[in-house]
């Protein structure tokens, strides 16, 4: 087999699989929307040997009890407040677990990446076998 065929076939391939990713991220998103359950929530600091610099987001989920969602590592990048700010998050009514903050960057920012990649990876595709 020619390898610039092969090398455009695993391109494709590999930048079809990220820009369904992006698709998957911006569906997961428009569900939230359609039948999320929308709350406020506040920012609690971590324990103190932590070293990630984000907070964690505490809020009560329909039934009365607390829930805490973890925003990683890229929580301020993402449009995180300082801690004790308010923020709010949305989350399915069956699983508040699966929770996310309702700001843009926050829900958006995955997608972007995704397809961002997915582009990357076409492009090189398309150069690489010229």
């Amino acid at each position: 087999m020619d390898a610039k065929l092969l090398l455009l076939t695993l391109c494709t391939g590999v930048g079809l699989g990220f820009l369904l990713l992006a698709v998957r991220q911006l569906l997961t998103v428009a569900r939230l929307w359609v039948r999320g359950v929308l709350v406020t929530g506040t920012v609690i600091p971590r324990v103190a040997g932590d070293p990630r610099r984000s907070g964690l987001v505490l809020f009560t989920d329909h039934l009365g009890r607390p829930v805490v969602v973890d925003t990683g590592a890229y929580g301020p990048l993402r449009g995180l407040p300082e801690v004790g700010g308010t923020v709010p998050v949305c989350y399915p009514r069956n699983r508040p677990t699966a929770a996310r903050l309702w700001t843009p960057r926050y829900l958006l920012s995955p997608a972007l990446g995704w397809f961002l990649t997915s582009t990357v990876v076409f492009a090189c595709g398309t150069r690489l076998t010229r």
